[in-house]
């Protein structure tokens, strides 16, 4: 009988680690395999959420045949009086046959990675071919992501950062350039009348806020720009405007998932602004060719997260740990 693991020798991969295992090409690569292939989402239930005195508990598993994987992540609203992260983690992967625990991993760094690297499997098919001009509104860890998951999959010729602090967008400007993306600022309370150029310029804009409300008229966008938000996961917040989803080729992660949690697309339809068969397709069929955006509209993709992605990065993850450290020689259980 094979013994299970102890607990103090599973390797822990860190954020840094993480990154150095899987750099977002690889994830945006490792997403779109297991989309093509059939593996995921697999078995994937819905989104636990337990309210707390703090904020939220978040749980979120996912089984494959090879691996078993649940994240647990807390949002605490407050936290940020207090020194500390708003939002923390830690994801558990599991062996699919026996469930024995493998490997523990930062859950924030996990979400901060799979995210973007889903949104670039969905703007490599939607957006315009050839240089793009990037509009990321959000400064936080997403935003970052999203310009570093944009230029895995296009050139992207310029960003416009959007944000209320400018310290925090000038700050992700000079990290733009430094990685040779030219790059401005639009910072401060007054947004809505500040963006209009920058949106009717821009062939992608990226929406990563917390905000509960549309974050720009839609009205500004072009023809064919592709708008991603992932800001939100609840059905009465929203970052796009119901125009948009109007207008637009909306393509989700799934449609199960869409109309729980994607208050961008529950709200307008709940409304009767439109009708439920405004979502043309889902990132399966996107990757697979059977959805495609229509000439002359823009797209839109709304990512709520679905656990799955999380599965898929982990587990690659793993798989390139466990090979580098036995080309090394190095016993798995003395990592970490």
């Amino acid at each position: 009988m094979i013994a299970a693991p102890a607990l103090r020798d599973l390797p822990l991969i860190d954020a840094d680690q993480l990154r150095g295992l899987v750099p977002m090409t690889s994830a945006v690569v490792a997403l779109e395999a297991a989309l093509l292939d059939g593996g995921v989402p697999g078995a994937t239930p819905p989104r636990t959420t337990v309210l707390t005195g703090a904020g939220q508990v978040l749980l979120m598993p996912a089984a494959t045949q090879r691996y078993v994987g649940v994240k647990l992540v807390t949002v605490a609203p407050d936290n940020g009086n207090l020194g500390l992260p708003r939002i923390q983690g830690v994801y558990v992967l599991m062996d699919a046959v026996t469930l024995s625990p493998r490997a523990l991993i930062d859950g924030v760094a996990l979400t901060s990675l799979r995210t973007p690297a889903v949104s670039a499997v969905a703007i490599r098919r939607l957006a315009v071919q050839g240089p793009v001009r990037l509009v990321v509104i959000g400064t936080g860890p997403q935003g970052y992501g999203h310009v570093e998951a944009v230029a895995a999959v296009r050139q992207v010729s310029h960003v416009t950062v959007v944000g209320r602090d400018r310290g925090k967008a000038v700050e992700m400007a000079q990290w733009a350039a430094h990685n040779g993306i030219g790059a401005d600022v639009v910072a401060g309370s007054d947004l809505p009348d500040d963006l209009e150029a920058p949106i009717r310029a821009a062939d992608v804009v990226v929406c990563a806020t917390t905000s509960r409300y549309p974050v720009f008229d839609s009205r500004w966008l072009g023809d064919e720009a592709t708008v991603v938000a992932v800001g939100s996961h609840e059905p009465d917040a929203r970052e796009v405007d119901s125009d948009l989803v109007a207008r637009a080729t909306v393509v989700v992660e799934g449609k199960e998932s869409a109309m729980r949690e994607a208050g961008d697309v529950i709200m307008p339809i709940r409304d009767g602004e439109v009708g439920p068969d405004v979502i043309a397709g889902d990132l399966p069929g996107l990757v697979k060719g059977w959805t495609r955006p229509v000439p002359g509209r823009p797209r839109f993709f709304k990512s709520v997260g679905e656990a799955w992605e999380d599965l898929v990065v982990a587990s690659e993850a793993l798989d390139r740990l466990i090979g580098d450290t036995a080309a090394r020689g190095i016993p798995l259980g003395g990592l970490g």
